[in-house]
């Protein structure tokens, strides 16, 4: 084992997932509804708590195990999540239940996230979460740094997919994330940031309009 794959092994090791998590990822995996890893899942947290954050959205709900990361995180605030899939809804419902979220704190929206997206409101939000069809991430993110607040923070998970990192690979999904670290390294409208944990997580945060 080389010193890269220790140091990967011992920081995915190291990161304790509160049970209420826990159960949740295990119901994602029944479902198929795959759930960020826990290390992306405490990077979001801390991101939240860093940014004091009081309203997010999530594209891509699964079974509520990155919105609850986000919530631990952010105590006082309110999370919005879209997804097209009614069963991953109600077992994210579930899963805020039973960790004790109150529904105040829940905003459960049922469709496609390209038909919903656009009806949101501009510069409205602490954090905006993009893990949904990553064959459109370009245009999720779009809509994202739209959505955020001057110094909002748009997050990216999977943006390593495994595959970003093999010259060899030109699928439609591995060429998106590329273009998309590409893009952002380059943007003067944000900061960003490729943490290498898990699948990977992009930090994009936007500056002063």
């Amino acid at each position: 084992m080389s010193e890269h794959d220790a140091i990967a092994r011992f920081t995915r090791e190291t990161v304790v997932e509160p049970e209420h998590i826990a159960r949740a990822r295990q119901h994602a995996l029944e479902l198929g509804a795959a759930p960020v890893s826990a290390g992306v899942g405490a990077q979001c947290a801390v991101v939240a708590a860093a940014t004091d954050a009081r309203s997010i959205i999530e594209i891509g709900t699964g079974a509520g195990v990155s919105g609850l990361w986000l919530l631990h995180g952010a105590p006082k605030a309110v999370l919005t999540t879209i997804d097209h899939e009614p069963e991953h809804l109600a077992a994210a419902r579930q899963s805020f239940a039973q960790a004790r979220v109150p529904a105040t704190r829940t905003r459960f929206i049922t469709g496609r996230a390209a038909d919903v997206l656009p009806r949101m409101n501009e510069a409205s939000y602490d954090i905006v979460l993009v893990d949904a069809d990553p064959e459109n991430v370009l245009d999720y993110v779009e809509h994202g740094l739209r959505l955020v607040r001057a110094g909002g923070t748009v997050l990216v998970p999977r943006v390593l997919n495994g595959r970003v990192a093999d010259p060899v690979a030109r699928d439609a999904v591995t060429s998106a994330y590329r273009t998309l670290l590409q893009e952002t390294q380059n943007s003067p409208a944000v900061i960003a940031a490729i943490s290498p944990i898990g699948e990977g997580l992009l930090q994009l945060t936007t500056v002063a309009r």
